[in-house]
C-alpha cells in the first residue's frame, strides 16, 4: 500500500531540512511512518493478508534502523523527530 502523492508531498514538506530535501533520515522516517500507518489500517480490515503483513514488518525494521542511525548521529534531531511523530511513548 503506497501513500497518496499529495500526502507524500505534505510529509516531505513538513520534515524536510531544506528546500528540495527528500533523502534526509527525518524525511525517510516520516514517510515510512506514514506508510506504516496506512498499512496498519489496511491490515485491521484484511487480517489474513500475510504478504502485506510481511511488508509491514520490513518497513518497521527499516524505520528502526534509520532511527538508530539518527539517534547516534544527531541526538537532538532524533528527539525532535520522535516528538513530532509521536513515537516512543
Amino acid at each position: 500500500m503506497a501513500i497518496k502523492p499529495a500526502k507524500k508531498a505534505e510529509v516531505i514538506r513538513t520534515f524536510a531540512r531544506k528546500k528540495g530535501d527528500n533523502g534526509s533520515p527525518e524525511v525517510q522516517i516520516a514517510l515510512l511512518s506514514a506508510e506504516i500507518d496506512e498499512l496498519t489500517n489496511h491490515l485491521k480490515l484484511h487480517r489474513k493478508d500475510y504478504t502485506s503483513r510481511r511488508g509491514l514488518l520490513l518497513m518497521v525494521g527499516q524505520r528502526s534502523k534509520l532511527l538508530k542511525y539518527l539517534r547516534t548521529a544527531a541526538p537532538e534531531r532524533y528527539q525532535i523527530l520522535i516528538d513530532k511523530l509521536g513515537l516512543r511513548r
